[in-house]
């Protein structure tokens, strides 16, 4: 950190320049020997200028020429002591060790001659010298705001010390032709370059070719090296010191960014990629990684002839980009064609590299040309590819006919699992337990293949067995996948279906931590990233925390239109959802559309269930639930298909039976309710799901029980289902005539909420802004009960409903009806 003190100069920075120039200031008289130590450019010639100064501020002269200084009357300032003759320096360590001597020697760590080291030696004894190491990011956004005449954006100076390593030379020579925001990370001014490559030519043949590799990639180590460039150690090692005195590199001797620019600049491009495939050949017979190496040749137009080492290298840095730099990869390929690939072998992953790209048209063409032509050695990946992005689209069944073909005429690992995984996803239990009874595994057993394996266990599990069993399949699925991260392109992931299967049957942390572990390990790439951050996002939707979901929403899919019909379903839904529990009309009246759109492009499948469920609850909170019928109709069709299993089934049941409490629709409520009964010997969460349905019948004709809907609220909110415990007890308070069963069950509600009980009854206003009625009149319009059905309640009439809500608003100040809301959930809350 720079401790500057409001007196010392701009050009002196660092903690102990400062102290070195407050002391010259303060007491020029007093004798001082010390050494200034640092690379070139770092500021040691700008800190002896402004020593002189405060010197010759004093009267006392400065000499530069230690052979003609007088210890008694003169300060000696010493520039650049590494390139001094013996004489010289043995003149400045004769007055070094005169007591009444003001020397300052500034001097670079290499070259260190016996006369020099001798020197400093002496220097020592009266402390160490003084470091510098450049700019801090403090001390250059201070020097580029002076420049500037304003503070500079935080992103200009990360861009400029990148660039410069914060060396003062090289910042100033960037300043002096161009502004921070015009620095790219390969564009600099050509004036700095053309000085650093000066710079690099003065290092000597040794030297320039040294850097030119360091440049394109190689590893500063003098054995590296020597090997690389046919070079003696003994050589190498001098011109490294040399390199790294220079002040063009960084603390492990890699050259700086603008060092490395000019360095390529400065070397022939053919010599480059004689480098480059020296190195590349090294990098690949070790399984290591070759992006960064050619990465830099992409915007070279020097095409080479064909090289099969070149060709090996882009063809595996096209492999690499497609993970790290999608949009790369293409060029990589093209790279590698024209270095003397065939075309035949990068179809496949050209196809891989645009669906990771998101280029799912471009993908689906090359897919479907690898899979027709029989020449193409990895066609197996075509399919895997065209299966994952039909999937991603909302095309399950398409999806699940393609990886049904593949495991019967192409094989991969994981092929007879996906394929399993995906027929029952679609409904098809017996073609899928054939598949697997009549089709082979696919070969050793691989993270891969383990954890498909462990997938349709769990996905069978959950549809004719345990639950518990099931999750703890799938979780294991999903952590044997975690090592493969994005390498495997897969058409969903285990983590995202092990989270899907924790949600239905409410395990709300055990889907936390799958969705997680996924996040963090980048399972099914850039592809499945999206998909895994919405279902994190559905964890805070399930618990009715609002403000968590629409900031994990945001976070997941900031621009939703963009996304591809799966994601955009499960995205539509948790908007959807949002605006259900907060009871924003308004909101959900802007989803309708989307909505709409959402469930038209993706048909009903086992996995997109929990984001059907969610819609139909809100299309009858708006009355427009006729044209999401045959969406449900469909999907309970298919669970049909599939023995109507409690897991996947319970959840979708529940979601249409509160649809259905919206609707008031009091025979579908009971065919609801039949159901989840049926069910409820499942799993907690059935059962909860069951005691809550019975209560809801029972609550629609007006015969609510406290301790029934307490039991079964707590119930709901034990087993995972937060909000639609809050919302029971809430609503069965609304129907109840008995006043103290009214405040028992909102009571309830807010502790299930997370909210402190009221110390008050619900009549009386913390700070008297409503009067009692006002309060009741608020509290049931928030619970989302219309103006007429708040009159019934409280035997009034809408108008006088209407006439009360007016009055508060008045009197809240509010703009807008959803102003109103807020404001009264704030008072209300409190």
């Amino acid at each position: 950190m720079n401790h500057r003190t409001a007196t010392a100069p701009d050009l002196v920075t660092g903690p102990r320049a400062v102290r070195l120039w407050e002391s010259v200031a303060a007491a020029p008289a007093e004798p001082v020997q010390v050494g200034i130590q640092a690379a070139g450019g770092a500021g040691k010639t700008a800190l002896l200028d402004e020593l002189a100064d405060a010197y010759r501020a004093a009267g006392v002269p400065v000499e530069r020429d230690v052979r003609r200084a007088d210890p008694a009357s003169t300060a000696v300032l010493l520039d650049d002591a590494h390139l001094l003759d013996d004489a010289a320096l043995r003149a400045a360590r004769e007055l070094a060790a005169d007591p009444r001597a003001r020397l300052v020697v500034a001097y670079r760590p290499w070259p260190r001659g016996a006369e020099l080291a001798e020197l400093v030696h002496v220097l020592d004894r009266s402390g160490p010298p003084v470091v510098l190491s450049g700019y801090t990011a403090a001390d250059l956004a201070a020097r580029v705001e002076r420049g500037l005449g304003t503070a500079p954006p935080a992103e200009w100076i990360d861009r400029l010390l990148a660039q410069t390593g914060g060396v003062p030379r090289l910042v100033e020579g960037v300043l002096a032709d161009t502004s921070p925001q015009h620095l790219t990370p390969t564009s600099v001014p050509s004036r700095i370059v053309e000085h650093v490559q000066h710079e690099l030519a003065a290092l000597g043949e040794v030297g320039g070719r040294c850097a030119s590799a360091v440049a394109v990639g190689a590893a500063p180590h003098p054995d590296v090296l020597a090997w690389l460039l046919a070079l003696d150690p003994a050589d190498v090692v001098p011109a490294l010191s040399a390199i790294r005195a220079s002040g063009l590199t960084d603390g492990a001797g890699e050259l700086l960014p603008l060092a490395r620019r000019a360095a390529q600049l400065l070397t022939p491009v053919d010599e480059r990629i004689a480098i480059a495939r020296r190195l590349v050949r090294v990098q690949l017979d070790r399984g290591r990684p070759v992006l960064g190496l050619l990465r830099p040749f992409l915007d070279s137009e020097t095409t080479s002839a064909a090289d099969p080492t070149m060709a090996e290298a882009y063809e595996q840095a096209g492999v690499e980009a497609a993970e790290q730099a999608p949009e790369l990869s293409s060029r990589f390929f093209d790279a590698a064609v024209s270095a003397g690939t065939p075309p035949v072998r990068l179809a496949a992953r050209r196809a891989k590299a645009a669906a990771i790209a998101g280029h799912f048209d471009e993908a689906l063409r090359l897919a479907d040309a690898v899979i027709v032509d029989e020449t193409v050695p990895d066609r197996a990946l075509g399919v895997q590819v065209a299966a994952s992005v039909l999937a991603h689209r909302g095309l399950p069944a398409r999806s699940a006919q393609l990886c049904r073909w593949s495991a019967e005429h192409l094989r991969w690992p994981g092929d007879r699992a996906y394929a399993a995984v995906s027929l029952i996803g679609t409904g098809r239990l017996a073609e899928a337990e054939q598949l697997l009874r009549t089709v082979p595994d696919p070969g050793p057993p691989t993270s891969l293949s383990g954890s498909s394996d462990q997938l349709v266990d769990g996905i069978r599990e959950s549809i004719t067995g345990n639950p518990v069993t099931a999750l703890s399949l799938l979780t294991r699925s999903a952590s044997l996948a975690e090592p493969v991260g994005g390498a495997a392109l897969v058409p969903d992931t285990p983590a995202a279906i092990a989270t899907l299967a924790a949600l239905h049957c409410g395990e709300l942390d055990v889907a936390a931590s799958v969705v997680g572990r996924a996040i963090e390990a980048g399972s099914g790439g850039p592809m499945l990233a999206v998909r895994h951050r919405l279902l994190a996002a559905w964890i805070p939707l399930a618990r009715g925390d609002t403000l968590g979901a629409r900031a994990a929403l945001d976070a997941a899919a900031p621009a939703p239109d963009a996304l591809q019909a799966r994601d955009r379903l499960l995205a539509t839904a948790i908007e959807a959802g949002i605006a259900n529990r907060d009871n924003d009309t308004a909101a959900l009246n802007a989803v309708r559309g989307r909505a709409r759109q959402a469930i038209a492009e993706h048909p009903a499948d086992l996995f997109g269930l929990l984001a059907l469920g969610e819609l139909a609850v809100s299309c009858a909170r708006l009355h427009d639930q006729d044209w999401v019928e045959p969406h449900l109709d469909a999907a309970f069709a298919l669970l049909a298909e599939l023995g109507d299993p409690p897991l996947w089934t319970g959840l979708l049941r529940w979601k249409c039976l509160q649809a259905a409490v919206v609707s008031e629709d009091a025979a579908t409520v009971r065919t609801h309710v039949a159901a989840l009964e049926a069910m409820s010997g499942h799993n907690p969460m059935s059962a909860a799901m069951a005691a809550a349905a019975r209560t809801w019948r029972d609550v629609l004709t007006g015969a609510v029980d406290r301790e029934q809907a307490e039991q079964a609220a707590r119930g709901l909110h034990a087993a995972g289902l937060t909000w639609d415990g809050a919302r029971l007890a809430g609503q069965a308070a609304l129907r109840t005539a008995d006043r103290p069963t009214m405040l028992g069950l909102l009571e309830c509600a807010r502790s299930l909420q997370g909210k402190p009980a009221r110390p008050r009854a619900i009549g009386e206003s913390g700070d008297g802004v409503l009067s009692e009625r006002e309060r009741e009149v608020a509290e049931l319009v928030l619970s989302g009960l219309t103006y007429k059905q708040v009159g019934k309640r409280l035997f009034i009439s809408a108008k006088t409903v209407e006439h009360h809500i007016g009055r508060i608003k008045q009197r809240l100040g509010a703009s807008s009806r959803e102003d109103l809301l807020a404001r009264l959930r704030g008072i209300l809350d409190s």
